[in-house]
């Protein structure tokens, strides 16, 4: 790059630059206006004072006055100013008359200035740049004759040679104004052209590139960029190594952990994100928070910025160590290793943690111990070592290597978290009905929708209700999923006119706050005859009484009855015959195969058969082909659901 200057040399510079421009203009115009004054001034002026000069010889030749007269006046002119000369030559008109002069012959036959007065031609002879000659014709006018006899009107009778410096030249005063007005304009426009040009190339442009490059860090929230602009001005140089400092500074905070500087969690989930193939270690120390809050937080710090020297120290070179939140460590290692060289280094490390006392106060020593969970790959690596140092520290093992088998352990225990991401999921309004159309089976018309429940994550994932419902049951949750269930279809279905199915468990009919809740809704709502209730308890019915009251009330309203999985918990026609249901949805297990399965085709024909003679529609679910379909519409089944006719969806 170029030297760089400051803003304050950059503006000296302009203005030099533009005073020198504009001087060097204002010279060569002022020679201009000299020039063109010594050939149009001076010439006027030296034409007046040769007019005078005649008229002044012209009263003496009246008076008669002879030739040694006029000398002596010439003579005295000349003395009037020491630097002006003043000669008179007579033409041959005159000498004809009244005899030559030896001068004014040399003068006339030598002098080619003479030569061209004589022809009438004013002449004006520039002889440097402080001395002009003038030669101005004397031409005879009518008053002439009376002496001139031998002359006419308008012949030259004799040439005046006037010389004398022009340092001392008068100037037209407009001319000198129109110069000052035209110098203070072009001054003004270099100035701003200089400014402009200059100001655009060394601040303008560099500062919108300067923000332009700020704006873009901040949209995408990229602390790893840098500022690399190409300038000469050291101001703005600064301004960019300030900001870049800055930004190297929040990038270190950012990707670094304050107390013992090792880079972060986040440093090491945008490392493993490149997938490569390693090893990873996670190092926890046990019973850390015994030990902070025994002797306070400031040994507790301590302690892991100690923990995290011997770490350091003893890990291979090639090997980056991370320090992870409160008293974990992650020790990243590209090289390959085989499973024993890596067992063999993390009990190495242990080894090191243990046998380095840690010093608490007063000569009093703390031992530490540490578990590592350690994983191998290039997917997974933090959350497959993360299962295994879980497995290590419940089953106080010093270390334990990851394998595929722990995965499923590992899901049990996150099971139980389900728990609250449930409540938090009611909290935030995060349980929602998505919509699964059935369709006439002959027509594939869409007649009537389920009601499907589904959760949505903190990430605005959807969640299938296999993952949570039966915890939701264990967790005490399921009816207050119900009832949300509930009210947010009637809220839908109030602007939908289709049939709409709600599934219910007999524990829901059993519950008074869930059982109030359905009657209430279809008593303010009016959406009864587009109600369908799908029961889907899969045991049989031990509380029948109570769900046979349940469907007598709620068919008072129009509503309708379903049973769902048909081929398992309500396999028994008699329960059919007492409940008094409208409609039988087949279980998936005899659908799913049922174009290729003899067995499933005959059972689904005997309980067609069995609905048919009883009034009853059937529905046939998971229709996930179309070979099924066709299956399912030549044995008779009145509606179809599953993927092949849609997904379930929010119907907005």
């Amino acid at each position: 790059m170029d030297k760089s200057t400051t803003y304050k040399k950059l503006i000296t510079k302009i203005i030099f630059f533009t005073l020198f421009v504009t001087l060097g203009v204002a010279f060569i115009y002022g020679e201009y206006l000299k020039k063109d004054a010594i050939e149009k001034l001076t010439k006027i002026d030296a034409k007046k004072t040769s007019k005078l000069i005649f008229q002044s010889l012209y009263s003496a030749m009246e008076k008669g006055w002879t030739k040694k007269d006029l000398a002596n006046i010439i003579d005295r002119i000349n003395t009037i100013d020491e630097e002006m000369v003043v000669n008179v030559y007579r033409s041959p008109i005159v000498a004809e008359l009244y005899g030559d002069i030896e001068n004014d012959e040399k003068a006339r036959k030598a002098n080619p200035f003479v030569k061209k007065a004589l022809e009438k031609e004013e002449v004006l002879n520039i002889i440097d740049k402080s001395l002009i000659q003038f030669y101005y014709p004397i031409v005879a006018e009518k008053k002439c004759l009376t002496c001139h006899t031998n002359a006419q009107i308008g012949n030259v009778l004799g040439v005046i040679d006037i010389s004398y410096p022009v340092h001392d030249l008068k100037v037209s005063l407009t001319g000198m104004i129109n110069f000052f007005a035209m110098f203070i304009i072009l001054f003004s426009i270099i100035i701003f052209l200089a400014l402009y040009f200059e100001f655009d190339k060394y601040l303008v442009k560099p500062i919108k590139k300067f923000v332009h490059i700020i704006n873009e860090i901040s949209e995408n929230k990229d602390i790893k960029q840098r500022i690399q602009i190409d300038n000469k001005i050291e101001e703005i140089t600064s301004m960019q190594k300030v900001f870049n400092n800055m930004l190297d500074s929040l990038e270190y905070q950012f990707y670094n952990d304050e107390l013992t500087s090792l880079p972060n969690r986040k440093k090491l989930l945008e490392t493993i994100a490149e997938n490569k193939y390693a090893s990873l270690m996670l190092i926890n120390i046990d019973k850390f928070q015994e030990i902070n809050d025994l002797y306070g937080d400031n040994i507790g710090n301590n302690l892991l910025v100690h923990i995290s020297t011997i770490l350091e120290e003893n890990s291979p070179k090639s090997s980056v160590l991370f320090k992870m939140h409160a008293d974990e460590y992650a020790l990243y290692y590209e090289q390959d290793l085989s499973l024993e060289e890596l067992k063999s280094l993390a009990l190495y490390l242990i080894d090191s943690i243990e046998k380095n006392a840690f010093v608490v106060t007063n000569g009093n020593e703390a031992h530490v111990n540490a578990s590592i969970g350690i994983a191998i790959g290039n997917e997974a690596l933090l959350t497959n070592a993360d299962i295994a140092l879980k497995i290590a520290k419940r089953k106080r093992q010093k270390y334990i290597v990851y394998d595929s088998s722990m995965k499923i352990e590992h899901e049990y225990e996150q099971n139980l978290k389900w728990g609250k991401k449930i409540k938090d999921a009611i909290k935030e309004d995060r349980i929602i009905p998505l919509f699964q159309p059935i369709v006439d089976t002959q027509t594939q018309k869409i007649l009537k929708y389920e009601s499907l429940i589904r959760m949505i994550d903190k990430n605005g994932e959807l969640i299938s209700p296999i993952h949570f419902l039966e915890l939701a049951k264990k967790n005490k949750l399921y009816p207050q999923l119900t009832m949300i269930m509930i009210k947010k279809t009637f809220e839908k279905f109030s602007k939908i006119d289709k049939k709409i199915s709600i599934n219910l468990s007999v524990d829901d009919i059993l519950n008074k706050e869930v059982y109030d809740c359905i009657i209430k809704h279809l008593k303010v709502s009016n959406l009864g005859p587009r109600v369908v209730f799908e029961l889907i308890e899969s045991e049989g019915i031990e509380n029948f009484e109570e769900v046979l009251n349940f469907i007598e009330e709620v068919k008072t309203y129009g509503c309708q009855i379903s049973i769902d999985d048909f081929g398992t918990g309500y396999s028994n026609f008699e329960y059919l015959m007492k409940l008094k249901v409208d409609y039988i949805k087949i279980d998936a297990s005899m659908i799913r195969n049922i174009d290729t399965n003899r067995n499933s085709q005959m059972v689904t024909e005997t309980i067609i058969d069995f609905a048919n003679k009883m009034k009853i529609e059937t529905i046939a679910e998971f229709i996930h082909s179309k070979n099924v379909y066709e299956k399912v519409k030549e044995l008779g089944i009145h509606y179809a659901q599953g993927y092949y006719f849609g997904e379930p969806t929010s119907l907005d």
